[in-house]
């Protein structure tokens, strides 16, 4: 008995200190590397996906900031720079889901809304 629950003890001290510490599980942290090509590519990608849908006909500019939240997938909230026809920037924030980072069929555009 005493075997098995220092094993238990020793797996969850091992299990707690091989966990990153900027992994926060369900929780929303900042992205540090916005410069990302990955997290470039989704900004634009969720401004072509809104165009799909919306009259704005936006062109993507740059993600300038964002989070993220480990899920089953990721969550991402977004805040992008985008260009309107008029030449005009405009600021939004986006959101969208990821499951499979490998597989852009997998993510799904989930919010798109003015940033201001």
């Amino acid at each position: 008995m005493k075997t098995s629950l220092l094993l238990v003890a020793i797996a969850t001290i091992i299990c707690v200190s091989a966990t990153p510490a900027t992994a926060t599980l369900g929780g929303w942290s900042k992205i540090n590397n916005i410069t990302d090509p990955h997290i470039q590519e989704l900004g634009k990608w969720g401004v072509m996906e809104f165009n799909k849908v919306g009259n704005d006909n936006l062109t993507f500019q740059k993600v300038v900031s964002g989070e993220e939240q480990t899920v089953h997938g990721i969550n991402y909230r977004l805040v992008i720079d985008a260009q309107r026809l008029d030449g005009s920037h405009v600021t939004y924030m986006e959101g969208l889901f990821e499951e499979d980072s490998s597989n852009p069929n997998t993510r799904k555009l989930t919010s798109f809304n003015p940033a201001n």
